[in-house]
């Protein structure tokens, strides 16, 4: 079963555009009664216009559009964060002429990044946009018990994003009020800001309690998504008991979908298309002689879940990325209108995988991992066969145990927007692991050696937030 954003509900958005012309008179004319000229000027659109349950439905159709372009579709130049935070992980490495793009993959992010300010600002918005819905559903539409436990989950996922990927120290604003400066949130350390989410996630919960099929739906990835947030606060074993096989199937997702002309995969366009990100390594230069120690090979692993090569051109040269020197290596995981999941059952196993881990059952673990490689589970593009990935030996020690299962992880939901966060939650969490034996390190490509970030800042641009005054830390 798929749970899909988009098709019937964002790929025709509610555009209001008010033109106005002028039109010179024809000399000699004497009839100047064109209806073109007849034209009344655009009415204003009044509080009343929209306060009712068509308006309420435009409210919710644009949050899940916000939550859509926030993670991985096409919003003009924008980058998803999908996409942008697996820069600062090891997904991901720079090939563009931004040099915001450049900071982050080396791990070393001014505050005034003008990326990172768009990141930032894109999952706010989903949450100004989330509650302006709810407010205006309860009030027209109360009996669309599904469609308000949907915004409560877009919400809840736009938190959950906020603190895996920035400081500690996020304002959660509201900007619903009437009177902003009464809205302005106060900074929250990462574990607030995944509480938060999780109390999103129980209010979608709540509120998706009826049996029909977007109810069930919406329960769903309400369970995966609080989930996910209980990992930030390392609940490990009351995540994997919330998403068990009966909660939620394996075949299970909740998609963004896109299309040619309503968003597009940005992952897609900003890697493969656009060639501004090219698929990281853990040896990088074109001569491949610098050695990135941490990152996961994901180019030169050649594993059937995720496709890399270098584009060869007609003349047998290796095409170069859009910064005109960096050689191309791009993935077929993703086409111009794949659809992206954003919770999923495959993601609910990996958790009750983590469970095991936690647990100590590696054992435990090992079937759920195995059987996700024996499963023969289409992602993105990709439809793998039962035969392509063997079976792994089950490992002895924790370390081992930890290195396979988050390696596991990382090809399965590459690019997904979880990356950086499991790096943040394996120094957190897991006794060993620093940013320097976790996070990429050693001499960046681009000149220079990669830096301390493990997240990224707030940006300077909330200094106009009275309460805010810049990251209380920078720790994991």
């Amino acid at each position: 079963m798929r749970r899909t954003l988009i098709r019937s509900r964002l790929t025709v958005a509610a555009t209001l555009v008010a033109a106005a012309g002028v039109l010179s008179p024809m000399l000699g004319c004497s009839n100047v009664t064109d209806s073109l000229l007849q034209a009344k000027d655009p009415d204003l659109i009044l509080p009343g216009n929209v306060n009712n349950a068509q308006g309420a439905q435009a409210l919710y159709i644009g949050a899940i559009g916000r939550l859509r372009t926030s993670t991985s579709a096409t919003s003009g130049l924008q980058e998803p964060e999908f996409l942008f935070s697996g820069l600062l992980a090891d997904e991901w490495s720079t090939s563009s002429t931004f040099v915001q793009n450049d900071e982050v993959d080396e791990r070393s992010i001014k505050l005034n990044n003008s990326s990172v300010r768009d990141q930032f600002r894109e999952l706010e918005r989903v949450r100004t946009a989330t509650n302006q819905a709810i407010a205006a559903l309860n009030e027209f539409m109360p009996t669309e018990k599904a469609k308000i436990a949907e915004m409560y989950f877009a919400r809840g996922f736009a938190e959950a994003q906020l603190a895996q990927d920035f400081c500690n120290g996020i304002p959660l604003s509201d900007g619903t009020q009437e009177d902003y400066t009464t809205g302005l949130g106060k900074p929250l350390t990462v574990a607030e800001v995944f509480a938060r989410s999780i109390a999103s996630y129980d209010s979608a919960l709540a509120f998706a309690n009826g049996t029909d099929a977007a109810s069930i739906d919406i329960t769903r990835a309400a369970r995966v998504g609080k989930a996910r947030a209980l990992l930030g606060i390392d609940k490990v074993a009351e995540a994997a008991a919330l998403v068990s096989v009966a909660n939620v199937p394996t075949s299970y997702s909740y998609d963004a979908t896109m299309s040619v002309n309503g968003g597009s995969n940005a992952i897609w366009g900003q890697g493969a298309s656009a060639r501004r990100y090219t698929v990281g390594d853990s040896l990088e230069g074109n001569a491949r002689n610098l050695l990135v120690k941490n990152a996961i090979p994901f180019f030169s692993a050649k594993d059937p879940r995720l496709p890399v090569k270098y584009t060869i051109s007609a003349k047998g040269d290796t095409t170069k990325s859009q910064d005109g020197f960096t050689f191309s290596r791009t993935t077929t995981l993703w086409s111009q209108t794949t659809p992206v999941p954003l919770v999923s059952g495959l993601d609910a196993r990996l958790i009750e995988a983590e469970g095991l881990l936690r647990a100590g059952d590696y054992p435990g673990m090992m079937t759920i991992l195995n059987g996700l490689r024996a499963a023969g589970l289409k992602l993105g593009e990709i439809q793998l066969k039962t035969t392509d990935l063997p079976a792994l030996a089950t490992p002895t020690t924790p370390a081992a145990a930890e290195q396979l299962y988050f390696r596991e992880k990382a090809f399965w939901t590459f690019s997904r927007g979880q990356r950086l966060g499991d790096l943040r939650r394996l120094i957190r969490f897991y006794p060993g692991h620093t940013a320097d034996n976790t996070f990429p390190v050693g001499e960046h490509y681009r000149g220079g050696n990669y830096g301390p970030d493990v997240n990224m800042p707030v940006p300077t641009d909330e200094l106009t937030n009275p309460n805010f005054t810049g990251c209380i830390d920078r720790k994991a």
